[in-house]
């Protein structure tokens, strides 16, 4: 179905191909996973698929790429429309409407299919997708992860023959990241649709691939095999798969059930071990313990009672001045509560994990405590200041956020010219910004401009620009969108550093794994409110949607990461 001969991609002004020696086929009816760390070609790779390279993006394609037969160098993007269909990193640049039942429909549109079978597809996508209660909702008022639903629905409608994703799960909770692959295996084994996808978040989707293509390095040829031949030589893998290759299992375990067969013997030697507990920030203590849910009986099934929320249930303050306070905090959207009686405290030094569902409220959290988003009651305190009433010139050096589109932050034309304009609005010592851009993601050129950056590459460079001015509160909204495993490794040791030297952070995420290497401690939202509150282990350990993998392989013992067995099984020597 999609055939790569010999392809190389050049872009102008660039020194050396950004992928070369592309040579590999993707048969009709198979998902086809594309790995590799970032920036070595893989949206590049995805783009040639589709006639977006280089047809849009400009430079010099070799070689020869043909989907359904048919050439992208002599085919352009709209006349490969009907046969792929394309999501790319960015759902907001897709978008061409605006409601989410006018964008599913828009692609059909385009296609002249008859009013009749256009509806019957939406209706189909909304319940496949679990939009049919946002069908009327404008697509500004989504959060990042339903955007992406609705990016993925909108390709899905014309039901084409292939479906090119670049990093489709990167924004959703777990709960919406297995509802889609659920449904890309359903369209690839009951329909026989062809799925090239890249994502870096592998312990997801690398169970469901029939074949992995590796690019293990920028301009390298790839390596194609099975998932558990790939991943016994790839440089990013998932936790699972570093757990196998840590206990010398083979084959190569690749979801958690298969791990979980093999791991007697593992869970035997750590029987006598007691997992490294999570580190508490200096100051804090446990927070207070959350209600039991009321009964069915008083309050209808599953129906909580507003009233019955408490005050406060966040840490008690630590000793001194707390990097951020909300107390009772209230926001509304229109008729929507974003938040309700939501009170934190969050001490100098502890870095807290935001977690749930897309929509509950974790985006509108960070925006309250950065000044964004006005409460509707209650009250919000950030390094010492009322967020939405000091002025941003002063708000910057008391909390900075690196909001989910890093591009939003950048306006400047090269990588330098960013750097140089951090350092001076953050009155830092010039190469302070690139130095971090440089332990985040190695290589990036002064002269690169940012749009021409992958996702994560850009992220770190946003990331670089807020920690210029070291601002006591860091907040975060997915920051590991984008990162491949070692770019994360990286984040969380800069991360580490940061929250040692008494910066607090707090970071909104979907990444269970990134909040067991990295989070003091875990607060669950739904529905605008916090349901559980308290130590990392405690946390996610009870929760099967937030568990990391390795917490799942070695329960019922309370371990998170491979690097913690890891020092566990040489401490054991």
């Amino acid at each position: 179905m999609i055939r790569f001969e010999d392809v190389s991609v050049t872009y102008d002004g660039a020194a050396a191909p950004t992928v070369r020696g592309v040579d590999f086929e993707v048969p009709e009816g198979e998902l086809v996973l594309l790995a590799g760390p970032s920036g070595v070609g893989k949206s590049t790779v995805l783009g040639a698929v589709s006639g977006l390279v280089p047809h849009f993006t400009g430079g010099t394609l070799r070689g020869r790429v043909t989907v359904a037969g048919r050439d992208t160098r002599t085919h352009k993007p709209r006349e490969l429309a009907d046969v792929v269909g394309t999501v790319g990193q960015d759902p907001l640049s897709h978008f061409v409407t605006d409601t989410v039942e006018d964008e599913l429909a828009y692609g059909m549109e385009s296609l002249g299919l008859a009013p009749d079978v256009m509806r019957r597809r939406v209706e189909e996508t909304l319940d496949l997708l679990g939009l049919a209660d946002l069908r009327d909702r404008p697509i500004a008022t989504l959060s990042g992860g339903q955007q992406q639903r609705v990016a993925i629905g909108s390709v899905l409608t014309p039901h084409p023959r292939v479906l090119v994703l670049d990093e489709p799960t990167s924004a959703l909770d777990p709960a919406a990241a297995e509802e889609v692959l659920a449904v890309l295996q359903r369209l690839v084994h009951d329909l026989g649709t062809t799925v090239l996808m890249a994502e870096h978040r592998l312990e997801r989707v690398v169970q469901y691939a029939d074949q992995v293509a590796l690019l293990p390095a920028p301009g390298a040829a790839p390596v194609l095999g099975t998932p558990a031949e790939v991943m016994a030589v790839s440089p990013v893998f998932p936790p699972v798969v570093g757990l196998g290759r840590l206990a010398d299992w083979s084959p190569l375990p690749l979801t958690v059930r298969d791990a979980r067969r093999r791991a007697g013997g593992l869970r035997e030697r750590l029987t006598a071990v007691e997992p490294e507990s999570t580190p508490v920030a200096v100051g804090t203590r446990a927070p207070a313990p959350l209600p039991e849910p009321p009964t069915a009986g008083r309050t209808g099934f599953f129906r909580r009672r507003r009233s019955a929320r408490p005050a406060g249930t966040g840490d008690a303050p630590a000793p001194g001045t707390p990097a951020a306070v909300t107390d009772s905090l209230t926001v509304r959207r229109g008729r929507v509560e974003a938040l309700y009686r939501v009170s934190l405290t969050v001490a100098p030094g502890e870095t807290v994990a935001l977690m749930g569902r897309n929509g509950a409220g974790k985006s509108t959290l960070l925006g309250a405590l950065v000044g964004l988003v006005e409460p509707s009651a209650g009250t919000v305190r950030a390094g010492g200041a009322v967020p939405h009433r000091t002025a941003p010139r002063d708000l910057v050096r008391r909390v900075g956020l690196v909001p989910q589109e890093p591009r939003d932050l950048l306006y400047a034309d090269t990588v330098a010219a960013e750097c140089a304009a951090a350092d001076e609005d953050a009155g830092a010592a010039p190469g302070t910004c690139r130095a971090l851009v440089n332990d985040l993601l190695p290589g990036v050129a002064d002269d690169t401009h940012p749009r021409d950056l992958s996702e994560g590459q850009r992220l770190a460079l946003a990331l670089a620009v807020v920690l210029t001015a070291r601002p006591p509160l860091l907040l975060l909204d997915e920051p590991t969108r984008g990162l491949d495993y070692a770019a994360k490794s990286r984040l969380v040791t800069i991360l580490r550093t940061l929250a040692t030297e008494g910066h607090a952070i707090v970071l909104a995420t979907h990444d269970v794994e990134l909040a067991a290497e990295l989070a003091h401690r875990v607060v669950i939202l739904a529905d605008g409110e916090v349901v559980a509150d308290g130590p990392t282990a405690e946390v996610v350990v009870a929760s099967p949607s937030f568990a990391p993998q390795v917490t799942k392989v070695l329960a019922p013992q309370k371990w998170l990461t491979v690097a913690q067995v890891r020092r566990a099984l040489e401490g054991d020597r």
